[in-house]
């Protein structure tokens, strides 16, 4: 599991500074492909890069230590009183 957190936590990052650079200059790092945008090579980033998301989402308590680590203080302090 820790080489897919990897793989879709690097593929996050290529769809967030994609993003990122879209929003700044209006250009898309889809058109450096061949074909552009529309080409196949674009299209089968974009749909692993959403596919990433998806995985993210899903197992995302899993592996996150910062999630472990904060429902662990919440089981461990008890309810307040």
């Amino acid at each position: 599991m820790k080489g897919l957190h990897i793989i879709t936590f690097i593929l996050l990052i290529v769809g967030g500074l994609n993003w990122g650079v879209f929003a700044l200059t209006g250009w898309d790092l889809g058109q450096v492909f061949p074909g552009g945008m529309t080409g196949t090579i674009a299209k089968v980033v974009y749909v692993l890069v959403g596919l990433s998301a998806l995985v993210e989402i899903l197992t995302h308590k899993k592996s996150c230590m910062a999630c472990k680590s904060s429902s662990m203080e919440g089981a461990s302090t008890g309810p307040a009183m």
